[in-house]
């Protein structure tokens, strides 16, 4: 296990699309949710404790060898939301290209054969942490940290909001994040002894009807 292959796999400047996409923060702006680094981190705690454990956990049980498929098939059953299916699938499209350059494998070439039009992208991310010799709990670190980072840069493109407050609301998560992470790596071991039913479905609906509203704006900043 190299702890250096986490770092560039955490990286937000590794090519994988995410700094187009705002996790839900541009609508949830525009809403006025988040008006201030108190209304961003609020933000970014439901949202990791709903979306984020539902992500981190998909990824650590493809980061375990779980079958690839079945979990993009799980995970569609756990996104309610069509803009938010076409919005991973897109990312997971994405994120294999980078994967693929970086730490070429045959399960991610086997992945991408069978999902020409992207699977979604926290599978992927759990087959190339798998790829690059990391474990089930790093590739949710990954997801989990990802998952509020995305919206904490957006909101200081969208509201001018202090780059160090936004760095602090990330640092003041760190708890938090660690704590999903362990979860969603535990909720891997048991999906591999129990089946993929028992990995957590957690919602979000206001997440949900905030992606369909932002699809549909004429204008917008992010792409998601």
């Amino acid at each position: 296990m190299s702890r250096a292959a986490l770092l560039v796999l955490a990286d937000g400047r590794f090519p994988a699309g995410g700094h187009a996409h705002s996790g839900g923060a541009e609508a949830a702006v525009r809403a006025g949710r988040v008006r201030d680094a108190d209304g961003l981190a609020e933000f970014c705690r439901g949202r990791l404790h709903t979306a984020g454990l539902v992500s981190a956990s998909l990824a650590a049980a493809a980061a375990l060898g779980l079958d690839p498929l079945a979990l993009d098939e799980a995970a569609d059953a756990r996104t309610p939301s069509p803009a938010l299916r076409a919005t991973a699938r897109r990312l997971g499209r994405q994120m294999m290209r980078a994967a693929r350059a970086t730490w070429p494998g045959a399960e991610l070439a086997a992945l991408a054969a069978a999902r020409p039009r992207g699977a979604h992208q926290p599978v992927v991310l759990g087959l190339a942490a798998r790829a690059a010799g990391l474990g089930p709990e790093d590739a949710a670190h990954c997801v989990a940290y990802e998952c509020v980072s995305g919206p904490a840069t957006a909101v200081v493109r969208l509201l001018s909001l202090d780059p160090y407050d936004a760095t602090g609301v990330l640092a003041r998560l760190a708890p938090e994040l660690d704590a999903v992470a362990a979860r969603a790596a535990r909720w891997a071991a048991s999906a591999a002894v129990e089946g993929l039913e028992v990995l957590p479905a957690a919602s979000a609906p206001l997440l949900d009807v905030m992606a369909e509203a932002h699809a549909a704006w004429p204008v917008r900043l992010f792409a998601s």
